[in-house]
Protein backbone atom coordinates (compact mmCIF):
# COMPACT_ATOMS: atom_id res chain seq x y z
CA UNK A 1 0.00 0.00 0.00
CA UNK A 2 2.96 2.17 0.77
CA UNK A 3 6.38 2.51 -0.07
CA UNK A 4 7.96 3.15 3.19
CA UNK A 5 7.20 0.52 6.19
CA UNK A 6 5.83 1.59 9.36
CA UNK A 7 7.77 -1.33 11.05
CA UNK A 8 10.99 -3.44 10.99
CA UNK A 9 9.74 -6.28 10.20
CA UNK A 10 6.54 -5.37 8.11
CA UNK A 11 5.73 -8.02 5.21
CA UNK A 12 5.02 -6.28 2.20
CA UNK A 13 1.33 -5.99 0.61
CA UNK A 14 -0.36 -5.28 -2.37
CA UNK A 15 -3.27 -5.73 -4.78
CA UNK A 16 -1.33 -8.21 -6.65
CA UNK A 17 -0.68 -10.48 -3.35
CA UNK A 18 -4.39 -10.43 -2.14
CA UNK A 19 -5.68 -11.60 -5.69
CA UNK A 20 -2.90 -14.75 -5.36
CA UNK A 21 -3.71 -15.75 -1.79
CA UNK A 22 -7.33 -15.42 -3.11
CA UNK A 23 -6.37 -17.38 -6.02
CA UNK A 24 -4.82 -20.27 -4.12
CA UNK A 25 -6.85 -20.21 -1.42
CA UNK A 26 -10.35 -18.95 -1.45
CA UNK A 27 -10.36 -19.60 -5.74
CA UNK A 28 -14.71 -18.55 -5.09
CA UNK A 29 -14.07 -15.23 -4.87
CA UNK A 30 -10.96 -14.53 -6.99
CA UNK A 31 -12.71 -12.87 -9.46
CA UNK A 32 -14.11 -10.06 -7.31
CA UNK A 33 -12.35 -6.19 -7.32
CA UNK A 34 -9.23 -5.74 -5.03
CA UNK A 35 -8.95 -2.60 -3.60
CA UNK A 36 -6.90 -1.07 -0.57
CA UNK A 37 -8.45 0.28 2.27
CA UNK A 38 -6.53 3.72 3.00
CA UNK A 39 -6.03 3.66 6.76
CA UNK A 40 -3.99 5.19 9.34
CA UNK A 41 -3.33 2.14 11.19
CA UNK A 42 0.19 0.56 11.52
CA UNK A 43 -0.47 -2.72 12.04
CA UNK A 44 -3.21 -4.19 9.62
CA UNK A 45 -3.67 -3.86 5.77
CA UNK A 46 -7.12 -3.49 4.38
CA UNK A 47 -8.51 -4.32 1.05
CA UNK A 48 -12.26 -4.43 0.06
CA UNK A 49 -13.17 -7.37 -1.89
CA UNK A 50 -16.21 -6.63 -4.01
CA UNK A 51 -18.86 -4.54 -2.55
CA UNK A 52 -19.45 -7.05 0.53
CA UNK A 53 -16.04 -8.22 1.71
CA UNK A 54 -12.91 -7.06 3.24
CA UNK A 55 -9.36 -8.85 3.73
CA UNK A 56 -7.11 -8.18 6.70
CA UNK A 57 -3.55 -8.99 6.41
CA UNK A 58 -1.61 -8.26 9.26
CA UNK A 59 1.51 -6.64 8.44
CA UNK A 60 3.44 -7.91 11.14
CA UNK A 61 3.76 -11.18 13.31
CA UNK A 62 2.28 -9.20 16.43
CA UNK A 63 -0.57 -8.11 14.14
CA UNK A 64 -1.45 -11.77 13.58
CA UNK A 65 -3.67 -12.76 17.57
CA UNK A 66 -6.73 -10.94 16.41
CA UNK A 67 -7.50 -12.83 13.57
CA UNK A 68 -7.81 -16.27 15.66
CA UNK A 69 -10.73 -14.54 17.93
CA UNK A 70 -12.09 -12.47 15.74
CA UNK A 71 -12.88 -16.03 13.66
CA UNK A 72 -13.92 -17.65 17.01
CA UNK A 73 -15.58 -14.72 19.07
CA UNK A 74 -17.17 -12.67 16.81
CA UNK A 75 -20.31 -15.33 15.62
CA UNK A 76 -20.72 -16.14 19.36
CA UNK A 77 -21.17 -12.97 20.46
CA UNK A 78 -23.54 -11.25 17.12
CA UNK A 79 -26.61 -12.78 18.99
CA UNK A 80 -25.82 -10.99 22.22
CA UNK A 81 -24.83 -7.12 20.93
CA UNK A 82 -27.10 -4.63 20.35
CA UNK A 83 -25.11 -3.74 16.95
CA UNK A 84 -24.25 -5.39 14.30
CA UNK A 85 -21.10 -6.77 13.49
CA UNK A 86 -18.21 -8.29 10.89
CA UNK A 87 -19.11 -11.76 9.80
CA UNK A 88 -15.99 -13.84 9.28
CA UNK A 89 -15.97 -15.50 6.16
CA UNK A 90 -13.06 -17.28 5.92
CA UNK A 91 -9.69 -17.18 7.90
CA UNK A 92 -6.57 -17.73 5.36
CA UNK A 93 -3.33 -19.09 6.13
CA UNK A 94 0.18 -18.71 5.07
CA UNK A 95 1.10 -18.99 1.45
CA UNK A 96 2.11 -17.31 -2.04
CA UNK A 97 5.15 -15.60 0.45
CA UNK A 98 2.80 -14.34 2.73
CA UNK A 99 3.69 -15.65 6.30
CA UNK A 100 0.25 -14.94 8.57
CA UNK A 101 -2.90 -15.96 8.69
CA UNK A 102 -5.33 -13.43 7.55
CA UNK A 103 -8.89 -12.49 8.11
CA UNK A 104 -11.65 -12.08 5.67
CA UNK A 105 -15.00 -10.58 6.54
CA UNK A 106 -18.68 -9.71 4.85
CA UNK A 107 -20.08 -6.70 5.13
CA UNK A 108 -22.05 -5.66 8.86
CA UNK A 109 -25.33 -6.76 8.41
CA UNK A 110 -28.45 -5.56 10.53
CA UNK A 111 -29.75 -8.29 13.32
CA UNK A 112 -31.59 -10.87 11.53
CA UNK A 113 -29.17 -11.15 8.67
CA UNK A 114 -30.24 -7.87 7.05
CA UNK A 115 -27.60 -5.81 5.10
CA UNK A 116 -27.00 -2.03 6.37
CA UNK A 117 -24.83 0.86 4.40
CA UNK A 118 -22.23 0.70 7.33
CA UNK A 119 -19.01 0.03 5.56
CA UNK A 120 -16.46 -2.90 6.78
CA UNK A 121 -13.30 -1.45 8.66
Amino acid sequence: MSSSKMHVDEVDVDVSLVGRLLAAQFPQWADLPIAPVHSAGTDNAIYRLGSEMAVRLPRIESATGPVDKEHRWLPRLAPHLPLAIPVPLAKGIPGQGYPHRRGLKGRIGKKGGEKNNIALV
